[in-house]
């Protein structure tokens, strides 16, 4: 087992086009961390790198207290899990497992033993016979990660593994891999553009963006407390609401005035203010969907909007409102605390009122995007 260490990794192509920007983490021994962020962020190229499947162009890249910057990738003592299962596909799934073992010369009973062994914790032993077109989906991917378990390595690659799933069989296999860590406890690297696979798998999280990273910690952490308004509106489904808004300080007190409502804020929330030095000034304000409380009738410091769409989500409602001010809302209303009435006056067109606690609202520069509230301490890298 081996911890996994990236030191100013810089990734530049030919045409001076730089991938992956000065990238510093340090992964521990058995962590199981995920990078996440859009198509084109450097997320995969960053994990490609750690297998050697990219040169690196400039930083140290440590497996252990090992430098393996030039170190051949079958010589790293990793594997990887590719999002298009890269089966053979004229050999059964035995050999498809074995086939490793067999290049290290390895002797045929360790080799029966390993691949049963992890067919077993997989639940393919049936399909052992088979060849990869004989299977579904998600047997195929099970097969390429048995592939890597019988390999026994130190670390663990994947590359988008469910992305080729449909949604039913990708929350299936989401739950096994988080067993299948559990068993096999070694250190992971997961690469992903679907955010609840990031929060439901990871350790730790990192977030990515056009070849920087934006934010690393847990995924309560990152999901509290967002770096910035990228992070903010990445972590989160439906992602947060922004709006437009002003903070009033005076004598050490904080306030939000928005969309005609005035939100005092939180002793916590003010001493970090007033530890920063923050004056009153323009805002972006953000509040998640989930965080809004609804009322049908106005009341003290609530905010009017129209009902422009209701999406019916089963457990809950998405409400896309728009204000008297012209910002757009979306709020998330659990269907289990709507009396009949209620929910069918929930029709485009009509009046809602809403407002919002002060101790769910996140506050951004809106010239620098950082989050005001966001403590410096906290970075985990």
């Amino acid at each position: 087992m081996a911890s996994v260490t990236l030191e100013h990794i810089k990734k530049e192509y030919e045409n001076h086009v730089v991938a992956v920007h000065d990238f510093n983490l340090r992964i521990r021994d058995k962590e199981f961390i995920v990078f996440v962020g859009p198509s084109g962020c450097g997320k995969s190229t960053t994990l490609r790198m750690v297998a050697g499947l990219e040169d690196i162009s400039g930083g140290t890249l440590k497996i252990g207290d090992r430098v393996v910057n030039d170190v051949e990738p079958k010589d790293r003592d990793i594997a990887m899990v590719f999002q298009n299962y890269a089966l053979y596909p004229h050999i059964t799934v035995y050999e498809n497992m074995a086939f490793s073992l067999r290049i290290r010369k390895m002797n045929n009973e360790e080799i029966h033993k390993r691949v049963c062994q992890a067919a077993e914790i997989l639940g393919i032993t049936e399909y052992l016979g088979r060849k990869p077109k004989q299977l579904s989906g998600g047997q195929r991917q099970r097969v390429a990660i048995g592939r890597a378990i019988v390999r026994e390595p130190q670390v663990f690659l994947m590359d988008e593994p469910l992305s080729n799933l449909d949604a039913k069989l990708r929350n299936q296999m989401r739950a096994e891999i988080i067993l299948l860590r559990k068993r096999i406890d070694t250190t992971f690297i997961y690469v992903t553009h679907d955010q609840t696979e990031a929060m439901t798998l990871g350790d730790r999280i990192v977030v990515m963006k056009d070849g920087y990273i934006q934010q690393v910690g847990t995924p309560q952490q990152v999901f509290d407390t967002p770096k910035n308004l990228f992070v903010a509106g990445f972590i989160g489904s439906p992602q947060m609401n922004f709006i437009k808004a002003k903070l009033q300080e005076n004598a050490g007190k904080y306030a939000v005035d928005v969309l005609g409502i005035h939100v005092p804020l939180d002793e916590e929330p003010c001493a970090v203010l007033k530890q920063k030095h923050i004056t009153s000034q323009d805002i972006i304000m953000g509040v998640r969907p989930e965080h809004t409380a609804v009322s049908f009738e106005k009341g003290p410091n609530t905010i009017r909007s129209k009902i422009q769409v209701v999406e019916m989500m089963g457990s809950e409602l998405h409400m896309h409102l728009t204000t008297d001010s012209g910002d757009s809302i979306i709020l998330r209303l659990p269907t289990i605390d709507l009396t009949r009435e209620q929910r069918a006056s929930l029709k485009s067109g009509n009046e809602l009122y809403f407002t919002f606690p002060s101790k769910v609202i996140h506050i951004f520069d809106p010239k620098t995007e950082m989050s005001l509230l966001y403590n410096e301490n906290e970075d985990d890298q």
